[in-house]
């Protein structure tokens, strides 16, 4: 009998064994010859010891080679176009890695990937599948989304409200020989001009204003061994950039005191210093909104970044990882009735939660839901869900090639289905519970133009440096002062934000500088302030916005034509015609080169006198004119005195300050003029 218990045993083993070949067969054994997507085929080296492909590894990354088939006219791709170059978007040597937190327990791994030059070395920044040049990449492999598209409608979202966020192509992957299945070829996150546009911090950077950024940070868990930076409660925040190993005692304590600054006055709505001057509204505003309408489970507390550059203001993004999100049932925390960053204990920072009991923050998110979910817009219910059945139809081929090879997507339809039913019932409920925009529907913008741009400045003996000699102009059209407090450049790669009650006369153009003292040498004036970081010699966007982040000038130029092209390196710069035009059409501006920089000053020098100079103690000004207002700057652009007057003669009593150089600024119904002068 106890033979008989034994052979039966062995045969159900048998039985069993025999299913799992079979059921491996299936999923692994597939015939994968050609594909509407591009194809990835990556080969490993071979290990010198065994002489077998080297197995990839979390780290370090191993060497391999990489072919990315896709017919440039967007033909079908096959795997026997790998030797044909005309079809190749990439042929090179790369390092990779297999990535992830969670998704590493998954059969189907995800990949980090460096394109190399041929000495296994170098970086080589490539352009692939159509993205901005590079060289780190990621292949996500859609784990814990048996939608497939969660990821990918997420970072649609985010782009199209005008932020970055990882550009995506579906591709089909081979690996050693072995199909892998469907993924997603995407940009990791990174500084780059044409990413996360923020200055590489260096380790040398400790002291203000370097040390000021840029940084990527984010909240996220501890993979990898990388070490907490900071705590805020129960969230732990970690470097991106710098990279943690690199990362300084002092630059951990700035970002850190920044993220506790911002926390403690999250309901402050002052200029001085509320949360409006230190966070960029709109990224933060956007962020949310992406995040909440998915009701991305994994967010605030972990995958959530932020980046800040050097001089600027605190950002939130890009948006990452969704795949916990539209109603995913994986940890069944995606509700469509409640606030993600108020959702039980999975919460980040309180300071989420204070931006938006914040009555103002609160209007802006508010308005801005209203604004994007309206029909047409990037987050209206039937966009997304188009764009997202769209999405699904360009891969419909390979998805049961991805069930075949990997069994996980039983529920396809049934999770594609509970996501257009999640869109639609979510914008409901956001709508009914996000709040009034009343108060901040009319927004009353300054009168301030963007009149001139110098972004590749001709270089002489005296002056040999070009980028010290970039300048923007300013222009209040009315016939009023304008208060600056708040104001900022709000895009990404020029930084600077007004300071709290600073003024600009009416009719008056003021001047940014990218170096204040060359500015001052050059033209003989003093700017209004000096931006960080510097103007792109081919084509860079400048917008000017108040604290909120609304818009008040915007203008892309270009070293092209229908663009003026003598400003580019010839010693010109743009200036445009009349503030009557539409300053974002190239017509509107013209090539033009004044040492006096073509604006309105004393028409007659022998008009106004200033003596002694040099000085001991006081100064007279005497004008033909009633002078109305003397502001003295320091070389370095500071001000440190400003009289009001209505007197053509004036005494200013210097007798306190150090000896130096000057410039002091004068201006009567004529206009103003700016003189240099020396304390002794």
């Amino acid at each position: 009998m106890k033979k008989l218990y034994i052979t039966w045993l062995h045969t159900i083993y048998k039985i069993i064994l025999l299913i799992v070949v079979i059921t491996s067969y299936s999923v692994t054994a597939q015939t994968f010859t050609d594909s509407n997507l591009p194809i990835i085929i990556i080969t490993t080296d071979n290990d010198p010891n065994t002489g077998l492909p080297l197995e990839i590894l979390d780290d370090p990354k191993v060497l391999a080679s990489m072919k990315i088939i896709k017919r440039p006219d967007g033909t079908r791709n096959y795997l026997t176009d790998q030797n044909t170059a005309e079809f190749l978007n990439y042929s090179g040597r790369i390092g990779i890695e297999i990535r992830g937190s969670s998704t590493q327990t998954l059969p189907k791994k995800q990949y980090a990937l460096t394109t190399l030059k041929a000495d296994n070395t170098s970086n080589n920044n490539v352009s692939v599948l159509g993205m901005p040049s590079e060289n780190d990449w990621i292949l996500n492999g859609l784990g814990f989304d048996p939608s497939l598209v969660r990821d990918y409608l997420a970072y649609y979202m985010s782009r199209e409200l005008g932020n970055y966020a990882s550009k995506t192509e579906y591709c089909e992957v081979v690996i050693n020989g072995n199909y892998k299945g469907l993924y997603v070829f995407q940009e990791k996150i990174k500084s780059n001009e044409n990413r996360v546009n923020v200055l590489k911090i260096e380790a040398t950077d400790n002291a203000l204003p370097n040390i000021t950024g840029g940084y990527i940070t984010k909240a996220d868990k501890t993979t990898g061994g990388d070490p907490v930076a900071f705590w805020m409660d129960e969230t732990k925040f970690v470097h991106d950039l710098p990279k943690p190993e690199n990362a300084t005692p002092e630059q951990t304590q700035y970002i850190e005191a920044e993220f506790n600054r911002m926390q403690d006055h999250a309901y402050d709505d002052d200029l001085i210093d509320g949360y409006r001057t230190i966070i960029d509204v709109p990224s933060f505003v956007d962020f949310m909104l992406v995040n909440e309408l998915c009701s991305n489970a994994d967010v605030y507390q972990s995958s959530t970044f932020f980046h800040k550059d050097r001089g600027g203001k605190l950002r939130a993004g890009p948006v990452w990882d969704f795949n916990q999100s539209f109603g995913s049932t994986f940890t069944n925390s995606s509700h469509v009735d409640k606030w993600q960053f108020n959702n039980g204990n999975r919460i980040g920072p309180p300071f989420w939660s204070y931006l938006f009991d914040n009555g103002s923050f609160n209007c802006n998110l508010a308005k801005r839901w209203n604004e994007v979910k309206a029909p047409g817009k990037p987050l209206n219910k039937d966009v997304l869900i188009t764009y997202m059945d769209n999405a699904l139809s360009y891969i419909s081929e390979a998805i049961p090639r991805e069930q075949q090879r990997w069994g996980t997507l039983d529920d396809h339809d049934v999770d594609v289905n509970r996501i257009r039913t999640f869109i639609i019932d979510r914008t409901t409920w956001i709508t009914n519970n996000i709040g009034s925009f009343t108060n901040c529907a009319s927004v009353v913008l300054p009168p301030l133009v963007i009149t001139k741009i110098n972004y590749n400045p001709k270089t002489s003996t005296s002056f040999p440096v070009s980028n010290d000699l970039e300048f923007i102009g300013l222009q209040n059209i009315s016939d009023r002062s304008v208060n600056l407090s708040g104001l900022y450049l709000r895009q990404l790669g020029l930084t600077f934000q007004f300071p709290y009650n600073s003024v600009i006369g009416a009719n008056e153009t003021i001047y940014l500088a990218s170096n204040s003292a060359t500015f001052q040498s050059k033209y003989g004036e003093v700017p209004f302030g000096q931006f960080t970081r510097n103007l792109s010699n081919k084509s860079q966007k400048i917008v000017l916005a108040d604290a909120d982040g609304n818009i008040i000038d915007s203008v892309e130029y270009f070293d092209s034509a229908p663009w003026p092209t003598t400003p580019d390196g010839g010693g010109t710069y743009l200036k445009l015609i009349s503030t009557a035009l539409d300053n974002n059409l190239a017509s509107s501006w013209e090539a033009t080169s004044s040492d006096a920089l073509s604006r309105d000053s004393f028409a007659d020098v022998s008009s106004l006198a200033l003596y002694p100079n040099p000085i001991v103690d006081k100064l007279t000004i005497s004008a033909a004119k009633p002078i109305t207002e003397v502001q003295l700057y320091t070389i370095l652009g500071y001000l440190i005195k400003d009289i009001k007057t209505n007197s053509a003669s004036i005494n200013v009593d210097m007798s306190s300050f150090s000896t130096g150089i000057y410039f002091i600024k004068v201006q009567n119904e004529d206009g103003f003029t700016t003189r240099k002068i020396i304390k002794k």
